[in-house]
């Protein structure tokens, strides 16, 4: 659960706000925990198998990133609903949302005993790592009126870049 809402625990603990409030919903926990028996205990590995399929493989991959876009755009909403003038914070808020399993990562290494401190995240930064934080912050230039487009657009443009980088 950790790695699963590490962006909501990170976008908390950013904000001042129970890091644990993001755990309140049943809904997502019965979803995520579910998502988890069906890829590791389905019987002959048939869960996994079905997502194998390529066709089934880039539309999930393609609803990930939409989901990504949408969880920079909360984050530096939720920043600036709070912190009115902070880009700064905008942007690591942004980041922290959308990235947060990535960034979370050597706190989870750390709690599980197993740290190892030359695969930080922050000094070798992964793909989505990397991705987010550029979308954070192109959306906070936006959200401040310093990039001149309407939000439906640039999200449209970035959820396309996403899609297409990824796959």
């Amino acid at each position: 659960m950790l790695c699963c809402f590490g962006g909501g625990i990170l976008s908390s603990l950013l904000l001042a706000e129970p890091p644990v409030a993001i755990l309140t919903n049943s809904t997502n926990i019965i979803y995520a925990t579910v998502v988890w028996y069906m890829v590791y205990y389905f019987p002959l590995d048939l869960f996994y198998r079905f997502f194998c399929f390529l066709p089934l493989r880039v539309i999930a991959a393609a609803m990930k990133e939409v989901t990504r876009t949408w969880k920079i755009v909360a984050g530096v909403t939720q920043a600036h609903s709070r912190f009115k003038d902070a880009l700064l914070v905008m942007v690591a808020n942004g980041w922290a949302k959308a990235a947060g399993g990535g960034l979370i990562s050597n706190f989870e290494q750390l709690v599980r005993g197993v740290w190892k401190p030359e695969s930080n995240e922050l000094l070798k930064m992964s793909y989505p790592v990397k991705i987010s934080l550029l979308g954070s912050i192109l959306f906070t230039l936006q959200h401040n009126e310093l990039l001149p487009i309407e939000r439906p657009h640039l999200m449209f443009i970035f959820t396309m870049f996403l899609i297409t980088t990824k796959l």
